[in-house]
């Protein structure tokens, strides 16, 4: 039977007792990082909530894998949260051979056909526009304008240049702004 961890344990400690293979400690890493984690995945992969569980499933099974690989040079918080948007990239990577293809005005969302009634700027709306952008434009909104990253970052991420970075954040800005009704 593996040593129960104190309650005031910091994630280093916790990291390295999983590291010695214990995974209840892992487990307790899970349970700390794994919403922001999802939420992170969730909004990559256009508000898919299952494709979103997997891929975080899959983040949290690569973190275990890898971790032996930690190094201690940022917070684990941190390490598993590049980790995952990088399985959710892959993953937008993989199931996309164009990632950058256009969409035309009539494939965008018809706001005035959904089920909700209210303003175009109510949360279920604004998840179903940013859902329907092109998977890597919309990987640059959320990477940018939800989760703070920088373009330079992006650009490195998602392999392709800072001008790229921030013209796709300008087109995904348009496109969601023409899906909510508003004139450009």
């Amino acid at each position: 039977m593996q040593p129960e961890l104190p309650v005031a344990t910091s994630d280093d400690d916790v990291v390295r007792a999983a590291v010695g293979g214990d995974r209840k400690a892992f487990e307790t890493l899970y349970r700390k990082h794994s919403d922001r984690v999802y939420g992170a995945i969730l909004r990559l992969a256009a508000f898919d909530h299952a494709r979103a569980e997997d891929l975080t499933q899959e983040a949290f099974i690569r973190a275990w894998q890898k971790l032996e690989g930690f190094r201690f040079e940022s917070a684990f918080g941190t390490w598993v949260y590049r980790l995952a948007v990088n399985v959710a990239l892959m993953s937008i990577r993989a199931r996309n051979a164009d990632p950058v293809s256009i969409v035309d005005d009539e494939h965008l969302p018809d706001i005035a056909d959904l089920d909700n009634p209210v303003r175009a700027v109510e949360r279920d709306e604004l998840e179903k526009a940013i859902a329907a952008l092109p998977p890597r434009a919309r990987a640059v909104l959320v990477l940018y304008d939800v989760e703070g990253w920088k373009h330079e970052e992006i650009a490195l991420e998602l392999g392709m240049a800072v001008g790229s970075s921030k013209a796709q954040l300008h087109r995904a800005r348009g496109l969601l702004r023409r899906a909510l009704g508003d004139k450009p």
